[in-house]
């Protein structure tokens, strides 16, 4: 389990297109594996003018009563915010999972199909990537994840998301208690038809950096 907080660097890097856009987020994600599979759950808090704005959650379990490296994925996703709700969706599908013997290194890709709610066409798809990598002997972590999913309301029915997180873990540093577990880097949100403008608009492709703190219990 991790408490994540990112400064979002879209208001300087675009100005005025996205002059709505919240200036903190604050993340809490976990992630626990049994015999029977896991459950993955993250909520994100977005935070502008010294109020909470919005708030988005994830929650996904993989069954897998079998020895093959395909899971049967179950999700759900919904929030709120200041202006108006998220669309709820709901998604099914298998899974694929892979992890390295010394668990440094995993890989899931997800082929799912989403039932969109307040939407005309709810029935969708979403393929979904989500990766990890742990090297330099701990020191830095690489780990993300990657949607494309259809939905028809967008120009081209395609939207893409991706996250990918960079870490430099601080108690693989020589002389910082080993239970120090704070991570110091960055997030990189790249997207296209995903990301509201001032114009009330998401036709285009944008890639915002945040700098960002995490503390892994």
């Amino acid at each position: 389990m991790d408490v994540q907080l990112h400064y979002d660097l879209g208001n300087g890097l675009y100005g005025n297109n996205l002059g709505n856009r919240p200036h903190l987020t604050s993340t809490v994600e976990n992630f626990k594996a049994d015999r029977w599979g896991s459950t993955y759950f993250f909520v994100d808090f977005d935070y502008k003018d010294h109020e909470s704005k919005s708030a988005y959650w994830e929650i996904s379990r993989e069954l897998k009563f079998w020895k093959a490296p395909i899971s049967a994925h179950v999700e759900y996703d919904g929030g709120l915010n200041t202006s108006a709700g998220y669309n709820d969706a709901y998604l099914v599908g298998p899974a694929y999972g892979w992890v390295s013997k010394d668990f440094s290194k995993n890989f899931s890709l997800q082929l799912l199909y989403k039932y969109i709610t307040g939407v005309r066409q709810h029935h969708n798809w979403q393929v979904t990537a989500v990766w990890g990598d742990t090297f330099a002997q701990g020191l830095c972590t690489f780990s993300g994840f990657a949607d494309l999913w259809h939905d028809n309301t967008v120009k081209g029915n395609l939207i893409f998301l991706s996250e990918p997180q960079f870490w430099f873990n601080l108690n693989k540093v020589r002389g910082v208690a080993k239970d120090f577990n704070l991570s110091l880097g960055s997030e990189v949100e790249i997207s296209n038809n995903f990301v509201w403008n001032t114009k009330g608009q998401n036709n285009r492709v944008y890639a915002i950096p945040t700098i960002a703190a995490k503390w892994t219990f």
